[in-house]
């Protein structure tokens, strides 16, 4: 297994950060409503908190794997603000757009993982 670029690792470590961080956002039905303009069903709750912590989960292991112990979790750290950031900038202004953008972050995160693995 070849150890994942630096730029490829940063690409993946932000993706998965956003979807992670988007995925608990829209577990809450004050934000779901606000994207999807409906409440979620508990079940779209659940598996959006679980998703969204697997996410977040599998970018720790990226940063680990990428960066080592000792300065991978201080990068995960930052990709948790900048993931956060950028959901926060971005869902009052385009929150259709914050919901489709997590989805195509955590389909690219899901691929560029099961890539970097095989």
């Amino acid at each position: 297994m070849a150890p994942l670029s630096i730029a490829a690792a940063t690409a993946l470590g932000l993706a998965t950060s956003y979807a992670g961080m988007t995925g608990l956002c829209l577990a809450m039905d004050r934000h779901h409503d606000q994207v999807w303009g409906r409440d979620a069903s508990p079940l779209v709750r659940r598996l959006l908190r679980i998703g969204g912590t697997v996410l977040l989960a599998g970018g720790f292991l990226l940063c680990i794997g990428a960066w080592g112990g000792a300065i991978g979790p201080v990068v995960w750290v930052g990709f948790l603000s900048a993931g956060a950031l950028s959901l926060v900038l971005l869902l009052p202004y385009a929150p259709r757009f914050a919901g489709v953008l997590a989805a195509l972050a955590g389909a690219a995160s899901v691929v560029g993982g099961v890539l970097a693995l095989g």
